[in-house]
C-alpha cells in the first residue's frame, strides 16, 4: 500500500473523481462518481449506486481505476490498486448512513480500493509517471 499525502487527500475531495472499469469483452467504461470518500491513508471509496456496467464489471474481476483532476490547476492524480466491494459489513453500514443524511439513493455496493500506486496526471514531462509505487 501507498499513502496519500495530505494535499491529495484535500484535492480528491474537491475535485470530481472518474473511475474505470473493463468489461470481460475489454469495453473500458468511465464514469463520474460524486460520492468518492477518503476511509484512511490507503484507501478511498465510492457509493456504488447504479448497478449499472461499472458494477457488474466489478463483480467480474475488472481492475478499478480512478482519476481526478482540475481543469483550472491543471492538475490531476491517478489511483491504482486492489478493489474489494463492501456491501454487508460495517463500511458498508457507515456509507447507508452518510447516503440517508444526503438524501442520496442508498448504495448497492461500496467498492473500496486499496491505493498500491499514484500517477501524475499533470501535463507537461511528468504526466502519466508514477509518483509512489508499492
Amino acid at each position: 500500500m501507498v499513502d496519500l499525502t495530505d494535499e491529495m487527500k484535500g484535492f480528491l475531495n474537491s475535485n470530481l473523481a472518474w473511475v474505470a472499469t473493463i468489461s470481460k469483452e475489454g469495453q473500458v467504461d468511465p464514469g463520474p462518481k460524486m460520492s468518492m470518500f477518503i476511509i484512511d491513508n490507503n484507501h478511498i471509496g465510492y457509493h456504488e449506486r447504479t448497478a449499472g456496467q461499472t458494477y457488474r464489471n466489478l463483480l467480474d474481476g475488472s481492475d478499478l481505476v480512478v482519476a481526478v483532476a482540475n481543469l483550472e490547476q491543471k492538475k490531476g492524480y491517478r489511483f491504482r490498486g486492489n478493489v474489494v466491494l463492501h456491501s454487508d459489513d460495517a463500511i458498508y453500514d457507515e456509507q447507508v448512513k452518510v447516503a440517508e443524511e444526503r438524501g442520496t439513493k442508498k448504495p448497492m455496493t461500496i467498492p473500496v480500493l486499496e491505493i498500491t500506486e499514484i500517477q501524475d496526471l499533470t501535463p507537461g514531462a511528468t504526466a502519466g509517471k508514477t509518483i509512489v509505487k508499492d
